[in-house]
């Protein structure tokens, strides 16, 4: 199964390396530290800058200011000289393979800027998951080497598909992986599947995928701003708003995590009607603080089951927090998602 992050559809529907930024800095550097250096994007463009009116340029290095790279350390590879290691391994179906001693001086028109991206992106990803204790106090949340292929597939599209567990990335307009939030959605179905093989076999199910992905998009990539003292101009409940550049109007917006929509409101999309569960994430991110609730919520999706409805999934999260966190942390998961309206939240 194959689990896609249409660009059409709009909003409506480890070493730690410590970053300094400089006003008036052409972009944010990184102290000297071992390991090889690289250029990436400080999640994306439109967020690092606020600036709304930036477009795809056609792959310009113009198009996008300095400001909105970062130096950063690219950790935990394996040393075989290429973009693979401990979390994620990358191959690129367009374009050479990025060499490691000139990772620094790529920009956005360069196809081995891309690889860079995701490279760092999902490895950062899997050192917040471990950061909360997943592969240490709990449980692995897909604790292994993750393969990412970027390439064209024909379309303006990015992926998850389970025959291989790879995540593909594609290309056109802004190329998918410039955007830190499309990188991290994707690894977001990754460790959905690594938790439950299968994962998302029914309408609910896909649509708690997608509302997954785009909440762990916003949670690593906030998180990476306080880690690295980035900027963060433009609204944290949008996902990737430097991708949909090319296919929405400003503010630009792929999806929401904020909506106000409620059980009511599906309309058998499972995207559309993932922004029903994100927002419940939200809330519960919001009435426990991020390291609490992303406990309870990673940790809960090891009990759902692979066509698992949004009652039955709602209710494991609420278990799930009672014994992690005792009765007001089940309470406050209880409310949120009773806000939403989901029938059969006990």
């Amino acid at each position: 199964m194959a689990h896609r992050t249409p660009r059409g559809l709009l909003a409506a529907a480890t070493a730690t390396v410590a970053l300094i930024v400089t006003a008036g800095s052409a972009s944010a550097t990184a102290p000297a530290v071992p390991g090889p250096q690289a250029r990436v994007f400080m999640v994306n463009p439109v967020q690092s800058s606020g600036d709304q009116t930036l477009t795809d340029g056609k792959d310009a290095a113009a198009a996008v200011p300095a400001t909105a790279y970062a130096t950063v350390a690219l950790r935990n590879l394996d040393g075989d000289g290429g973009l693979s290691g401990r979390w994620a391994s990358v191959r690129s179906d367009t374009g050479a393979s990025a060499r490691l001693a000139d990772a620094a001086s790529y920009d956005r028109h360069d196809d081995q800027f891309e690889q860079v991206m995701a490279y760092f992106w999902v490895n950062e990803a899997q050192e917040y998951l471990q950061g909360l204790g997943f592969g240490s106090e709990l449980p692995g949340a897909n604790d292994r080497v993750q393969p990412v292929r970027i390439n064209q597939w024909g379309a303006d599209n990015s992926f998850f598909t389970d025959k291989k567990a790879e995540i593909r990335l594609g290309k056109g307009g802004v190329d998918d992986a410039e955007d830190a939030e499309v990188v991290v959605h994707e690894y977001g179905h990754a460790v959905h599947h690594a938790q439950v093989p299968g994962f998302g076999s029914s309408l609910e199910a896909g649509s708690i995928g997608e509302a997954f992905g785009d909440y762990l998009a916003v949670a690593v990539g906030e998180h990476a701003a306080a880690r690295y003292g980035w900027p963060l101009k433009a609204d944290v409940a949008c996902v990737a708003d430097w991708d949909s550049v090319t296919y929405s109007n400003a503010p630009h917006c792929l999806r929401r995590i904020d909506s106000d929509k409620t059980y009511a409101d599906r309309v058998g999309e499972v995207h559309a009607d993932g922004e029903i569960w994100s927002r419940a994430l939200l809330d519960i991110r919001t009435a426990l603080g991020p390291r609490v609730a992303d406990r309870i919520i990673v940790n809960a999706q090891f009990g759902f089951a692979p066509d698992t409805s949004f009652a039955a999934a709602a209710n494991t999260t609420v278990v799930t927090a009672q014994k992690m966190y005792g009765k007001s942390a089940a309470d406050a998961v209880r409310a949120a998602f009773q806000a939403r309206e989901f029938p059969g939240v006990a």
